[in-house]
């Protein structure tokens, strides 16, 4: 005899017998659904985490809870909650780069970078951090340029162990083109490369229109080209702690390579390049 309750009626189950398990259904947007309710007929507009919004072939638009209660092709469904499949596109890097598959960062390298200022090396992490860590490259700051030569003596390059340096306001006649020619001409040329942009701080390696600006101001000669800034823009210029303030709300303004001139940009691949080549 056909024993449709089973052998043990405390099994688990007992109570669904004969019931099937209504599907589990995504609200994708468009998708066409009848509410078992009232009988309302509307596609997926829009859903979040626990309603969704059908609109109706009229123009009527209702939201309802995601869960049971709904007709799919006469079917009784749950509506759920939509994801996204996760894109399968390689993911970028700050700087542009393709990033590679999650790994831990490499040893720190003998060769390294070598920037003017703490402000450069926190704009250089922001947009290459993660190339750095990949290549085990350090990035280091001098605090101006007139100690390179003593950090060299210091420190010498080697084969082995290059340097490759960031200067600001690297123009024909300044002062930092005196000391870099001077460098690359002595006994350590052979094991660093200097290379720099134009402007007087790396403040001005900002796109202005990451911040709104239409160009960053023209700043009197005799003026710190901070506290100048500042005081063009408004912005209070009296105190350390007022310039740390200004740079933070210009870092803020970077999120990509897209913020940067390309004056900065080719010059800091530039770098990496160099540090991270073959022996």
């Amino acid at each position: 005899m056909d024993d449709r309750y089973g052998t043990d009626v405390l099994a688990n189950g007992w109570r669904g017998h004969g019931r099937s398990e209504s599907a589990s259904v995504p609200a994708e947007r468009g998708l066409v659904i009848e509410v078992q309710a009232d009988g309302f007929c509307g596609a997926v507009t829009q859903a979040d985490a626990a309603t969704v919004e059908l609109e109706d072939r009229f123009g009527m638009r209702r939201r309802f809870p995601l869960g049971p209660g709904f007709l799919l092709d006469g079917s009784h469904v749950v509506l759920v909650a939509h994801r996204p499949a996760a894109s399968r596109q390689p993911q970028r890097t700050a700087s542009g780069s393709f990033a590679a598959p999650q790994q831990r960062a490499r040893v720190a390298r003998a060769s390294r970078i070598l920037v003017e200022g703490r402000h450069d090396a926190e704009l250089v992490e922001k947009v290459w951090g993660d190339d750095l860590r990949a290549e085990g490259v350090v990035v280091e700051y001098l605090e101006g340029i007139d100690r390179l030569a003593a950090m060299l003596d210091e420190e010498p390059p080697s084969a082995s162990r290059r340097y490759g340096i960031l200067v600001d306001h690297l123009v024909p006649g300044s002062k930092e083109a005196r000391i870099a020619a001077e460098i690359t001409r002595g006994r350590h040329g052979k094991s660093v490369l200097i290379v720099g942009h134009p402007e007087i701080d790396v403040w001005q390696c900002v796109r202005p229109r990451s911040l709104g600006l239409r160009a960053w101001p023209t700043v009197p000669r005799g003026v710190d080209i901070k506290v100048g800034t500042c005081r063009a823009l408004g912005w209070p210029s009296d105190t350390p702690a007022d310039l740390a303030r200004a740079w933070r709300r210009i870092l803020g303004a970077v999120d990509s390579y897209r913020d940067l001139e390309p004056s900065l940009l080719g010059r800091v691949e530039e770098l990496i390049d160099y540090v991270t080549e073959p022996q």
